[in-house]
């Protein structure tokens, strides 16, 4: 369900489940977490979250609905696996980009909302749906769609819970980016994250997490501001931004 190709300091983290459009069973959250923890510990710089050429990924897999109707645990079950998946994803300390081709609903936007960034190519729709079901949404995700897009966005997408498109995706925020060339635009991202410290890049997406959050400061990233002034990382790189006589 979830393959992770690693290709040096890229990790590639791929939903194949092509025959249900990459629809997640509830079971497969967990095998989320795994997987990125395999990347964190495989020594990647950069996490890249795609789909297959048919979709990014058609969100929850219904077939496992009809047994939260019964059981009331299971959803609690089904939540809580959801959460652990998407949580390890939003902790990794590596650069994350979702590249999103192709159907995106649901539980597929929440993955998505869960990477650092988001790149749309031109065949990719999104679309929130739980109101059609009669279901809701996870309050940490309509917390983060609400960061994205601002409350007012956020209630077209969950309340008429219509598909839009990329083009529309961006001009929302849900996501940073359109590209034609979805492939060009991921690489060109990737080549320019990768040119970066990965200290620096851990430091800085802790920074943008707390200020998300409303955190205007914080003790533990002051020590690293410091810290890395003194690190043998900053040295190296500024000496070679220095001209030489």
């Amino acid at each position: 369900m979830f393959d992770l190709i690693l290709d040096g300091p890229v990790a590639r983290l791929r939903l194949n489940r092509p025959e249900a459009r990459n629809a997640i069973p509830a079971r497969d959250w967990a095998l989320l977490a795994h997987r990125c923890g395999d990347a964190a510990r495989s020594g990647a710089r950069l996490l890249i979250r795609q789909g297959t050429t048919q979709a990014f990924c058609a969100g929850a897999d219904l077939e496992d609905f009809a047994a939260f109707t019964a059981d009331p645990k299971a959803t609690g079950a089904f939540r809580q696996l959801m959460r652990t998946g998407l949580d390890a994803l939003r902790d990794l300390p590596i650069a994350t980009v979702a590249a999103i081709e192709g159907p995106c609903y649901g539980a597929g936007i929440a993955l998505a909302m869960a990477c650092d960034i988001r790149i749309a190519g031109e065949g990719a729709r999104f679309a929130i749906t739980p109101a059609k079901f009669g279901i809701s949404y996870p309050q940490e995700d309509v917390s983060r769609l609400v960061a994205l897009v601002g409350a007012g966005q956020a209630s077209r997408l969950l309340l008429g819970a219509a598909a839009i498109d990329s083009a529309e995706a961006a001009r929302i925020g849900l996501v940073e980016l359109f590209a034609a060339d979805l492939g060009a635009a991921v690489d060109e991202l990737a080549a320019a994250i990768l040119a970066n410290s990965g200290e620096s890049i851990a430091v800085l997406k802790r920074a943008i997490r707390l200020a998300a959050q409303g955190a205007s400061r914080d003790d533990g990233q002051d020590r690293d501001f410091d810290a890395l002034f003194g690190s043998a990382g900053f040295r190296e790189r500024l000496a070679a931004l220095r001209p030489r006589g």
